[in-house]
């Protein structure tokens, strides 16, 4: 048992950490700044520690910091609540459930239905320009990504990000799920072709060597311009190798795949890297992955088309026309401009309503206490 605890929280959760220690005769050591002096919460500490003049909300993470004031106070325990140094390390998002669900229905029903119905549907303006799209490129990943990036600067930056780093918490279970991605997406783009025949065998590999080329360019993206090959680097570009072949899995052959999935990987690290530079907060690289990806993959498959490998398609540039890769280019511009615009409108209106982003304490919390009252670890 801890004799005296620093308690780095703020506001109704420093309240509620403070009870519960002083029921467990434990001493506390409220850390605060000069914005939270005269705070009723503060009252409830034995002790308090002023960290000086209101700071942006990343100076309650700073490490050196708190490791101060632990030896200042002669304290020998922390409830930090934070990223760095809690269980709920990876649960940094910031967005209300509430919020969430009621987005993820509009979402649904504004923007990716009429996408799918301008692909696939009879009479879709797109499908009778004849965009090719096997498996969801434009529909899913390029309208995902085109969202994710105006939520993205709605929603405003995480607590802490980017002064404090913010990697995945288990990184096995990263792989573990990029493994699952890998076969799972069979069941996506071999399955588009609705029936067990030469077209989805065709789409299987396609799908297999694009993925694995693309893991492939981002390790070597990673060795070479971080100077270390990592796991998370193989991960990540299986998932934009996934993202890259779903357009054209149907339609091309495989060394072309082999193309579209190296590029997928060169492309979606390099646009990964930019992240930081353009001053927006995401936490899972949809923009990144899904939407460069997905573009990129929408854009490849009106280079490496053929209708030697699906004769229901048409061939791309690379096979002599030319006028493929303008309709894609098209599909690609209508796509965004309505993902974006949509999820803008959308988000807005939620926003008036019923708000986009949890409390800052709650934030600090995790979202699994606070908006669900769980632990993903004991």
């Amino acid at each position: 048992m801890f004799n005296k605890v620093i308690v780095a929280n703020r506001g109704a959760v420093a309240s509620r950490v403070l009870s519960a220690l002083r029921a467990l005769r434990v001493r506390t050591v409220a850390v605060y700044s000069d914005a939270d002096a005269g705070l009723p919460y503060l009252a409830q500490a034995d002790e308090t520690f002023c960290i000086g003049a209101p700071a942006p909300a990343a100076s309650y993470l700073n490490q050196e910091l708190l490791i101060e004031v632990l030896k200042t106070s002669g304290a020998d325990g922390l409830h930090p609540g934070y990223g760095f140094l809690s269980e709920n390390a990876a649960f940094a998002e910031r967005v209300k459930f509430s919020a969430f669900l009621v987005f993820v229905l509009l979402w649904a029903t504004f923007v990716y239905d009429p996408l799918a119905h301008w692909v696939w549907g009879v009479k879709g303006w797109m499908r009778e320009m004849g965009v090719l799209d096997f498996a969801g490129g434009t529909v899913v990943h390029i309208s995902s990504g085109a969202s994710a990036l105006v939520a993205a600067y709605m929603f405003g930056r995480r607590l802490g990000y980017p002064q404090e780093a913010m990697p995945p918490h288990n990184l096995p279970f990263s792989v573990i799920g990029a493994g699952l991605l890998w076969v799972g997406w069979f069941g996506c783009t071999a399955g588009s072709a609705l029936a067990a025949d030469g077209l989805a065998t065709s789409a299987f590999v396609a799908t297999h060597i694009a993925t694995a080329g693309a893991a492939i360019s981002w390790l070597a993206m990673d060795w070479i311009f971080r100077e270390k090959p990592t796991v998370l680097g193989v991960a990540s570009g299986a998932v934009a190798g996934l993202v890259a072949i779903t357009p054209g899995s149907g339609f091309v052959g495989p060394m072309s795949a082999l193309c579209i999935g190296i590029g997928g990987g060169v492309l979606c690290s390099t646009a990964c890297s930019l992240k930081p530079r353009l001053g927006y907060d995401d936490s899972l690289d949809v923009v990144g992955v899904h939407g460069v990806g997905g573009i990129w993959g929408a854009l490849a498959t009106g280079l490496f088309a053929s209708k030697t490998v699906n004769a229901a398609g048409n061939n791309g540039l690379f096979f002599g026309n030319p006028g493929q890769l303008w309709i894609q280019i098209v599909s690609i511009i209508a796509t965004v401009a309505l993902a974006m615009v949509g999820t803008f409108i959308i988000l807005s209106v939620l926003k008036a309503l019923m708000g986009l982003r949890v409390a800052q304490d709650e934030e600090r919390m995790g979202l699994d206490l606070s908006q669900h009252n769980e632990r993903a670890y004991e």
